[in-house]
């Protein structure tokens, strides 16, 4: 009996100094919110004379209904599908109501191919006030790339959306609709996320029972540690009125793919508003996202974000203009 009293004191003398490490880690390596750009990326090009104008900033007025934008990195490819199919349906939306106004913003996030080459070619169909290219000189990160683009954006509400057009882009009609069903909106401040969950009985017979264990691992994870009540954090389909773009931002710190739950966590903090509607969904080939090392990457990034609120590394800010 002693001898297993023994035992189990080691073991949680064990369990907490692995704690402290572990929290000391997760203290000692969070970076700080890096808002700043480089020269290259205040401005954009209008695609028509080739002359730089600035971009705007999120703490500016809106002047547009709607702002689009889409991180993209190496999507010379599979853009161009995406790209047909939301501004053909954001002209007819505009011919329907004249008063609709809208911008998209392409963010390439340092790509080595031709995606912003793809991107002004749109940008010189339609024009710059419509479609804008945003090209970051490093890549940040599909959080980072995301964040670069709300933080230039003019619209009232704002949208996440996938380069790779794995969410049919009309769907934005059921977002607005969640968005609009939210009420109260604690100083105008709501998100309306796209979710595949409804999907996810199709998507476990079709996946490998490792896979399964992960994908579920990981939603434990983000229920555990960050975010309750939101079935799928991940789908790159989100609407935020330009409040909770501006809140929510402002105070993100994880640049890659788990920046979603970051920002989901944040809101949850702020209390702002969030619901989720069930929107269509292919998977396209070409995922930038590496089978179990992302998940594993995730998984890790996850448990931090929390630890490093506790520890304080972390604090919700408040909104600030970048350089």
């Amino acid at each position: 009996m002693d001898c297993l009293c023994d035992l189990v004191q080691g073991l949680v003398a064990l369990a907490a100094l692995a704690l402290i490490v572990v929290l000391v880690v997760a203290h000692v390596t969070a970076s700080t919110i890096d808002l700043r750009r480089h020269e290259k990326e205040k401005s954009f090009v209008t695609a028509s004379s080739g002359e730089k104008e600035p971009f705007p900033s999120l703490h500016d007025p809106q002047s547009r209904e709607l702002s689009v934008v889409i991180p993209a990195y190496n999507e010379e490819q599979r853009m161009p599908v995406m790209l047909d199919e939301a501004m053909e349906y954001l002209e007819s939306r505009q011919k329907q109501h004249p008063s609709f106004t809208y911008e998209v913003i392409v963010v390439d996030d340092g790509s080595t191919d031709k995606t912003t080459e793809v991107a002004l070619k749109y940008s010189k169909q339609y024009g710059a006030d419509k479609l804008r290219v945003l090209t970051l000189v490093k890549n940040r990160g599909k959080g980072g790339a995301v964040r670069m683009g709300t933080l230039s954006s003019r619209g009232k509400v704002i949208l996440m959306a996938d380069a790779d057009g794995a969410t049919k882009f009309a769907d934005i009609e059921k977002v607005e609709a969640g968005l609009h069903n939210i009420d109260p909106k604690p100083e105008n401040m709501a998100i309306s996320c796209g979710s595949r969950a409804h999907m996810e009985q199709e998507a476990i017979a079709q996946r490998s029972m490792f896979r399964t264990f992960l994908m579920y691992g990981f939603h434990f994870l983000v229920w555990f540690f960050c975010v309750r009540g939101i079935k799928d954090t991940q789908c790159g389909f989100k609407l935020f009125t330009r409040k909770a773009a501006l809140k929510t931002f402002s105070s993100l710190h994880v640049e890659r793919w788990a920046f979603d739950v970051e920002l989901l966590y944040i809101a949850q903090c702020f209390r702002i508003p969030i619901a989720e509607v069930a929107v269509n969904w292919t998977e396209i080939e070409g995922s930038k996202l590496v089978p179990v090392w992302s998940w594993l990457q995730m998984g890790r990034d996850l448990v931090f974000i929390r630890l490093r609120y506790i520890t304080g590394a972390w604090k919700l800010e408040s909104p600030q203009k970048t350089d």
